[in-house]
């Protein structure tokens, strides 16, 4: 056996951010990936430790900045654990809604993104950053912004919905619903698209579970796991929300269970507009001293758009003593050895596109 070695990165237009992979190869045969990161590491675990509890929001949504809303949830359900704070009633409607509509802003972009990952369809690149726009809408009339929101305060939100967004969320998710089913149609017609997604990169369920991958990625290789169904919160039990599994395990299966999420989120919105409670949203306004925790240790978890994280809090008065995040990017990123050995080098970008990495999130 001959093998090379080849730099990819630490800058390339397939890596969704500054990445480095030395893949080693036999002819056109991966032998090996080594992902090294760290290009991006901003340290803000140890950052927590120097700010007041509502002044980090802003550094834990740029962990995923493709889902910037989700990391903010996770970091504020921890302190409100830390302090016993229990989210009013409404609060936990609208925060399932907007987590969802993060959800499906996030998938569309990685379905796009794959497209172009591969080499095939820049339509679909520009198609979902179209639709994605328009849920990007939806979130900027709850917060008040189109990327970063920081919407999140203890107990619920920072304002209430708009009158007519129930109307507007209601309208477009009807809208995404069709165009979810679209995009299948037309890419699983698409020879191009298929031949680079049946059978490539196959990740068993055994392997999956050994080697700790997070959501889409762990349920693609037929392991039913969803925080949201295994460790219910908010309204997810009401609306009998069912995780989306393939049993393939492979590239394909990887993209169908992004689409499938996408529908059950849909789903999930439709039902919490139906059923949001009359009321306040309101949480408690932001102030510099927080007040003292009653969980000193806790740990919470919940399903990102890219997997599980769970964010492991020690409180202490003023801010956190320790913060460590389990970040899904970075233990998906860390299967790709495994998971790209025995493939041409030619499919190693359409692998990682179907793992959807954020690299911010791993170099957190």
């Amino acid at each position: 056996m001959s093998v090379t070695r080849i730099n990819v990165g630490p800058i390339h237009p397939s890596t969704h951010g500054v990445i480095r992979l030395v893949v080693d190869v036999d002819g056109d045969t991966i032998v090996n990936v080594e992902p090294h990161a760290g290009f991006l590491h901003r340290g803000v675990e140890k950052l927590a430790e120097t700010r007041m509890y509502m002044q980090i929001p802003p550094y834990t949504e740029k962990l995923d900045y493709v889902a910037p809303m989700s990391y903010d949830e996770a970091y504020v359900a921890a302190v409100e654990a830390a302090m016993g704070i229990e989210v009013n009633e409404k609060a936990k409607y609208v925060r399932t809604v907007l987590l969802e509509l993060q959800r499906i802003a996030s998938h569309l972009l990685g379905l796009g993104t794959l497209c172009n990952d591969i080499g095939q369809m820049f339509t679909v690149f520009m198609w979902t950053f179209k639709d994605r726009d328009i849920v990007l809408d939806l979130l900027q009339e709850a917060t008040g912004s189109r990327m970063f929101y920081v919407n999140m305060r203890l107990g619920g939100m920072h304002a209430e919905l708009p009158p007519d967004f129930a109307e507007h969320a209601y309208n477009t998710m009807n809208y995404i619903e069709k165009r979810v089913s679209q995009y299948e149609t037309y890419v699983e017609k698409n020879t191009a698209f298929m031949e680079r997604m049946r059978g490539i990169g196959v990740l068993s369920s055994e392997d999956a579970k050994a080697l700790g991958v997070a959501g889409p990625v762990l349920r693609a290789s037929g392991v039913n796991y969803d925080a949201r169904k295994h460790s219910p919160y908010y309204m997810y039990d009401k609306f009998h929300f069912n995780p989306k599994v393939m049993l393939t395990g492979d590239n394909f299966a990887r993209y169908k269970v992004r689409m499938l999420e996408m529908k059950e989120s849909v789903r999930i919105v439709k039902a919490a507009l139906k059923a949001m409670p009359e009321g306040s949203c309101l949480g408690m306004p932001v102030k510099l001293r927080s007040p003292n925790p009653v969980n000193r240790t806790v740990s919470v978890s919940r399903e990102l758009p890219r997997g599980e994280c769970m964010m492991y809090l020690v409180a202490d008065p003023q801010k956190p003593y320790r913060l460590s995040i389990r970040s899904p990017n970075m233990v998906n990123l860390a299967a790709i050895g495994h998971i790209a050995k025995g493939a041409r080098f030619a499919d190693l970008f359409g692998i990682l596109g179907t793992l959807d990495i954020i690299m911010g999130c791993v170099d957190r």
